[in-house]
């Protein structure tokens, strides 16, 4: 172990010789023999409080497309299922991905092949500390850090801070990536199947998240949607690396969860008050919630779609102190016209504004939309 020499001058006095090389021992063999016998001994060394051992350990914060190679300490937040690919040369590849935190920031980390393997395990679970070598690369959301032959993750018994930097609601804008936000769950939906472009069936599924700066749809796909199954109103969601793009039909930004997105329940307490839009400050183009009295009522109607399925509508009137709108409610929502009366106090939450008859605003509560009678 000739190597070793210059890092265990360090730790003379501290452990012996014997003892040190059985650390280094263990430690390749907890890394699975995936790394070198001088990787192992600096990790060791950190371990033991050897900072001038010759491994420069860094904080997530100092890493950048510069940095190279890299030695730091984290807490893995998220692990995701590895997946394989096939390469150039025919052969089969592995790759998985965690994201890991310190005090200064969180970063993605991802594993190779042998390394990847350890995601299926439970050799690495969120939660733990962990020793990780690698090198610093530009990835498809920012800079990562690839662990390969050479590199290694082990686990260490440093109990490091972990800080995620989380957006609020507010902030979030169209196209940002690595999205970090916690919310108070505010609506659930049900699982909606469609046809991809393939002819395969994909999955997708809603939830709403609301903090004290602003509400937010959220968007699962395929797998992702088993995510919600557990989930219920009033719950405290953390959603881990999400990416927000604009949808086209309500001009809102959403947060989509994908393969490489968590989704899970957290301890933190989150604060959300609806907003409530006076009826006068209504205008076409935008979702909106109001509450007021119902001060007016049309019939139920039911009708065929132009794809054969069948549906149904009903009007009501809401006024409020600023003014009085007409509500259309659709499907299971247009059967409440026959369970109010006038001066019912009702709330409309997330109701989208339109242009109706003689060019004046009207709201429609459909899918997306929550109606309350008090």
């Amino acid at each position: 172990m000739d190597d070793i020499d210059t890092v265990y001058e360090k730790l003379e006095g501290i452990i012996s010789r014997e003892e040190f090389e059985a650390k280094v021992e263990e430690k390749i063999e907890e890394m699975h023999n995936l790394c070198d016998v001088q990787t192992a001994a600096l990790l060791v060394a950190h371990n033991l409080g050897a900072t001038d051992a010759g491994v420069e350990m860094i904080k997530i914060a100092d890493i950048n497309e510069a940095s190279s190679n890299v030695n730091f300490t984290g807490k893995a937040v998220s692990v995701f299922e590895p997946k394989e690919f096939s390469r150039d040369d025919g052969t089969t590849g592995r790759v998985g991905n965690i994201i890991v935190a310190d005090e200064t920031g969180s970063i993605r980390v991802t594993l190779w092949d042998d390394l990847a393997d350890l995601l299926k395990t439970g050799d690495i679970s969120a939660g733990k500390s962990y020793n990780i070598s690698g090198y610093a690369k530009e990835g498809y959301s920012g800079i990562e850090v690839n662990i390969g032959r050479g590199g290694g993750i082990s686990e260490s018994e440093e109990n490091v801070e972990a800080n995620i930097n989380l957006s609020g609601i507010s902030d979030i804008k169209d196209g940002d990536s690595d999205v970090n936000v916690v919310g108070m769950v505010l609506d659930v939906s049900n699982v909606r199947t469609f046809q991809k472009r393939d002819g395969s069936e994909g999955r997708v599924r809603n939830i709403t998240i609301g903090d004290e700066t602003g509400k937010i749809r959220i968007t699962l796909w395929d797998g992702r949607t088993e995510l919600a199954d557990k989930l219920e109103t009033g719950d405290s969601v953390e959603i881990i690396n999400g990416y927000a793009r604009l949808n086209n039909y309500s001009q809102e930004v959403e947060i989509q969860v994908g393969n490489h997105s968590s989704l899970r329940k957290t301890d933190r307490e989150v604060e959300f008050e609806e907003d409530y839009t006076p009826i006068a400050d209504i205008i076409p183009g935008q979702p909106y919630s109001v509450k007021g009295a119902v001060s007016g009522m049309g019939d139920l109607k039911e009708f065929t779609r132009s794809n054969g399925s069948e549906g149904k509508v009903s009007n009501i009137y809401v006024s409020d102190e600023t003014g009085r709108i007409r509500i259309a409610l659709w499907d299971e929502r247009a059967e409440l016209v026959d369970k109010v009366d006038i001066d019912t106090p009702i709330k409309i939450i997330d109701a989208f504004a339109k242009s109706g008859f003689n060019e004046e605003v009207e709201l429609n509560a459909g899918g997306r939309s929550k109606v309350m009678v008090d």
